[in-house]
């Protein structure tokens, strides 16, 4: 897979589809490496007529990786943060977001559709926050404004996100990983032992770097609530939770509704945290829906702004 140099750093990617279509970046949540974007859903939206990039974030996969930055104590930032105290962190979410907009630059892409899932998708609102004529929709899945009055994951799921395994070699880091899925994804569409056991091996094989997505906690800890530069988003916006979801409580996605004028919400039942096989074709369905309708609002926009220009 081909990467690039984009703020400062060196960012794995791959795209699917043609590069004159309109582009849509993907960007994957919390550890999540870019082979989490299922294969078949990125090739369902190129062969659509959009040029699919997905990625690894900073710290993750095979994109530079930021040790000399030193691994945040958790628990430590996780009491902080509960206690609604500053938490300090090696990096922030903003500077994932200038990630972003660094690789669509490198790769030569003006304006992108945007779609996150869980951290991703609050790097994607930042994306449209702050960068607003580079975002032409923005779709947020399974993901939360940062409001600190939502609910949180139980206690019981906190502690097991911060323990470490009880072995460290492959099988053992394979057996905790998935009993970590096993909790948080979605118990109407689980998947089979030996899908599960895939998914966490193509990870784990291709990179594993726990001080990574130590540091990515830490930044989504120390990230101040979205919700006033949400109130003045103006991107067309879709959003996608599960009904079941434990880690980023469904009460999440109905905060983002409330704060985002003129979103579009989805709530799927049966679904927790994660993108289960049986639930792509519907997930494509929607994006798509919400892609297309945002192409013409751009198509829009843009005939109303090229008399302005030649004026």
């Amino acid at each position: 897979m081909p990467s690039v140099r984009a703020n400062g750093l060196t960012l794995e990617y791959e795209s699917f589809g043609r590069p004159t279509d309109p582009a849509v970046m993907l960007i994957m949540g919390l550890g999540g490496q870019m082979v989490m974007w299922p294969d078949s859903f990125c090739r369902a939206l190129a062969q659509a007529g959009y040029h699919v990039v997905r990625f690894d974030n900073r710290d993750i996969g095979l994109s530079t990786k930021l040790d000399h930055l030193g691994k945040p104590r958790l628990m430590r930032a996780g009491l902080a943060y509960t206690f609604r105290l500053p938490v300090r962190a090696p990096y922030t979410l903003d500077e994932m977001a200038q990630d972003t907009v660094g690789l669509m630059d490198a790769l030569g892409l003006k304006t992108a559709h945007v779609v996150g899932v869980s951290m991703g998708g609050m790097i994607a609102q930042l994306l449209a926050g702050k960068y607003a004529s580079r975002v032409r929709s923005l779709t947020s899945i399974m993901s939360s404004s940062g409001n600190p009055r939502l609910p949180g994951p139980s206690p019981r799921l906190r502690l097991r996100l911060v323990r470490r395994p009880e072995r460290v070699d492959r099988e053992g880091l394979l057996a905790h990983s998935m009993q970590t899925w096993r909790l948080i994804g979605s118990p109407a569409y689980p998947d089979s032992d030996d899908e599960l056991r895939a998914k966490v091996a193509a990870q784990l094989d291709r990179n594993h770097h726990p001080q990574g997505v130590a540091r990515q906690t830490v930044a989504i800890m120390a990230s101040p609530s979205r919700v006033p530069m949400l109130r003045r988003l103006r991107t067309p916006t879709l959003i996608i939770h599960g009904k079941e979801d434990p880690l980023v409580p469904v009460a999440a996605a109905h905060d983002l509704a409330r704060h985002i004028p003129g979103a579009r919400l989805e709530i799927i039942d049966g679904m927790g945290h994660d993108l289960p096989r049986p639930l792509l074709p519907r997930i494509e369905h929607l994006i798509l829906h919400h892609l297309k309708h945002a192409e013409r609002d751009h198509g829009r926009r843009a005939s109303v702004e090229r008399p302005r220009q030649h004026a």
